[in-house]
Formats: C-alpha cells, sequence, structure tokens
C-alpha cells in the first residue's frame, strides 16, 4: 500500500490515510452540503420542480455515485440521505409552524404528492403533519396563557 500506513492498535487494525486524502474527503463532503442546500433553495423557489438523487449530486461534483456515498458516510457517519431528509424536514416543520399554508401546498413545495408526504413526516416526526401543526399551536397557546398569567 504505497503512501498508506497500517498501524495496528490493540486488535484492531487501523489505517491512517495522507493528509491530501483526508482534505478531499472534507472537500466532497463540503461541496455535498453546499450543493444540497442550494438545491433545497431551489426547489423552494420553485426555480426546480424535482427533488434531485444522489446520481444528480455525484454528477454535479464529477465523482461517482458510490464514491460520494461512501466519503459521506466515512467523513461524517450518516448517508448522504441522512443531510437532505433533516433539511427537509426542518423546512417542513417550519412552513406548518407558519400555518399561513395548507398541507398539500407545503407537500407540493417540497415536490411530495400529499399522501407520500404524510408518510415521510410521520417516518420521522413520529406524528403526521395536521397532528404536529395542532400540537406546535397547542403548545404555543399554553405558552402565551402562562407568559399572559405571569404579567398580569
Amino acid at each position: 500500500m504505497a503512501g498508506v500506513n497500517a498501524v495496528l492498535a490493540g486488535t484492531r487494525s487501523m489505517i491512517k490515510l495522507p493528509k491530501k486524502i483526508l482534505s478531499r474527503q472534507a472537500e466532497i463532503t463540503h461541496e455535498y452540503l453546499a450543493e444540497v442546500d442550494k438545491h433545497l433553495a431551489d426547489i423552494l423557489s420553485g426555480r426546480i420542480d424535482r427533488m434531485y438523487h444522489i446520481k444528480d449530486f455525484a454528477s454535479i461534483l464529477f465523482i461517482h455515485p458510490v464514491h460520494l456515498s461512501n466519503t459521506i458516510k466515512l467523513t461524517t457517519g450518516h448517508s448522504p440521505c441522512y443531510f437532505f431528509e433533516e433539511k427537509l424536514m426542518n423546512e417542513a416543520r417550519r412552513l406548518l409552524q407558519e400555518g399561513e399554508v395548507n398541507i398539500a401546498t407545503i407537500a407540493e413545495r417540497l415536490t411530495f404528492d400529499t399522501s407520500n408526504f404524510t408518510k415521510f413526516f410521520k417516518r420521522f416526526e413520529g406524528l403526521t403533519p395536521s397532528a404536529y401543526r395542532q400540537q406546535f399551536y397547542a403548545q404555543a397557546n399554553r405558552r402565551a396563557q402562562e407568559d399572559h398569567a405571569l404579567t398580569a
């Protein structure tokens, strides 16, 4: 293994990677996360109407999809989908908390049909979007009443 030093630590074998490789992994991870942010902004603004897949992000970064997935998993401990889904959930929560937009419109804005959006949201939040919205407003009303009682 030219340029790679094997280091034995107890019974585990660890490979010490050269700084150049480590910096490239960090660069790929940084670029991927930046592209995820850009893509989500494009979706929310309506410039793009379809969700990218890993192969699309890999193409933008001029690397193979498997290399992208492996690099993200290695450097962060999470799959590439984790970051995109987390950002989508944060945006969905924000839109549901605003309360101005109905759930079907939120789903469409995030490139889901309503049924798939409900399943996606429930998988991560444990509640349907409407139940989440109701719970959020119930808690907000409770806090407002407590604040009002303290100032009265």
